[in-house]
This record gives C-alpha cells, sequence and structure tokens, in this order.
C-alpha cells in the first residue's frame, strides 16, 4: 500500500509502552469482569426476575450488539486499509473485545428466553426513567422533560452508511485518520449507552458489562484521542 506511507513511516513516534499499558489493563479488566460475571453472575441472578422483552436490560443487550458489530467492521476495515502496527493492534484489540461482548449479550437474550429482535424501535429503552426517576439527560421522567433519546434515531455514535463507505476509500494514514476520528465517536457513543442502562438496571451481568465497557473504552478514547493527534 503506497497512499501516505512514505510520511507516515517517518512519523515521530511516542513510547508505545506508557500508552498501550493504559489500554492493556482495561482489556485485561474486561475479560476479568466477564468472567467473573458470568461465574459470579448467573448465580446471583438465580433469584433476579429475568428482564422482560420491553426491559431496558434487553433493549440494551439488542442495541448495543448492533453497535458493537459496526465497530468491528470499522475495525476491520482499518486493518486492510494501513500497515500502521499501532493502527492495526489497536483494530484487533477492538475487533476481538467487541464481538466477545456481542456474543455474550447474545446469549443472555437467548437464556431470558426473548427475541433477539425486539417489537420496538431501537433506543426506546432509553426513553425508560432511571431508577432515581429521571432520563438519561436528566430531565424529569413523567413527560415533561422530554425524552433523553428518541426512539428509532440512530444510537449514539453509530458511523453512517456515508461515513463508513468513505472509510472504505481511504488508505495508509487518510485511513487511520479518519478512522481514529470515527471510531472516538463510536466510543464516546457507547459510554453513553453504558451509563444509560447503569442508570437504569441493578441486574448483575448487565451492570458487570455496562462498567467493563465504560472502563475499557474510555482508556481507548484517551489512546486515540493522542494517535489522532500524531497524525493531525
Amino acid at each position: 500500500m503506497s497512499v501516505g506511507h512514505e510520511d507516515h513511516d517517518e512519523r515521530p513516534r511516542r513510547s508505545g509502552i506508557g500508552r498501550w499499558a493504559v489500554v492493556l489493563a482495561a482489556s485485561v479488566a474486561v475479560i476479568a469482569v466477564a468472567g467473573a460475571a458470568f461465574a459470579i453472575g448467573r448465580l446471583s441472578t438465580l433469584g433476579e426476575e429475568t428482564p422482560s422483552n420491553a426491559s431496558a436490560e434487553a433493549g440494551f443487550a439488542r442495541d448495543m450488539q448492533v453497535h458493537h458489530q459496526q465497530g468491528v467492521e470499522l475495525a476491520m476495515i482499518v486493518r486492510d486499509a494501513t500497515d500502521d502496527p499501532d493502527v492495526r493492534l489497536l483494530g484487533y484489540d477492538i475487533a476481538i473485545a467487541q464481538a466477545q461482548q456481542a456474543g455474550q449479550m447474545y446469549g443472555w437474550l437467548a437464556e431470558w428466553g426473548l427475541p433477539q429482535a425486539g417489537s420496538e424501535p431501537s433506543m426506546t429503552w432509553m426513553t425508560q426513567p432511571s431508577a432515581d426517576g429521571s432520563t438519561h439527560d436528566g430531565h424529569d421522567g413523567d413527560g415533561s422533560g422530554g425524552a433523553a433519546h428518541v426512539p428509532g434515531e440512530p444510537m449514539p455514535g453509530l458511523a453512517t452508511p456515508e461515513q463508513v463507505a468513505e472509510l472504505r476509500e481511504l488508505e495508509g494514514v487518510e485511513a487511520e485518520r479518519r478512522f481514529l476520528e470515527l471510531m472516538i465517536a463510536h466510543h464516546e457513543g457507547a459510554v453513553v449507552m453504558a451509563e444509560a442502562v447503569l442508570d437504569r438496571s441493578t441486574y448483575p451481568v448487565v451492570v458487570s458489562l455496562a462498567e467493563s465497557i465504560i472502563l475499557s473504552q474510555e482508556a481507548e478514547i484517551a489512546l486515540m484521542e493522542d494517535m489522532l493527534a500524531e497524525r493531525s
């Protein structure tokens, strides 16, 4: 691949040890949390009421699967578009982590006896009141203050079809920049969704995964902002 690689190869690099250590620590935490959620969470939910089809837990599981699947898609696109080892490693880590988490949420729905596709528009669960009676944006949950998210509208941070198509056409440093811009926004949207379900659920496995998403994706956002600054 020749586009942009002459400048790209000579671009000054900061030591990758420190910044990748942060992401590695977050990734290890995600694996640990996922394992604990599976081993401990299943036992702890024996006395919990199974989430209903219209619950925040079920809506989160469905919508975050879709969100993660696009994350995997974007990561695989950039891995084919660049030879940069840092970006390729980041793409690999994102693809593996988000595919694993999407599979976990698929498994929840199967275990709960719920369909993978909901009967309501996407993101409807984010209009439900939180535990303190407010919506996610802080408005009252009685309908007077408006909803935090309009059902059926694009999920927070989701790239548009046009943006995905644009990324597919780029190579080298240009692809790296666009990927980092899109994935930073994508991660920020996932954090919003994870925080929203934490406001609405105490179901142990859901709480564990949502917390791990926030931990890992906030670490990756910091890393990607640093990487993007190097390529500006």
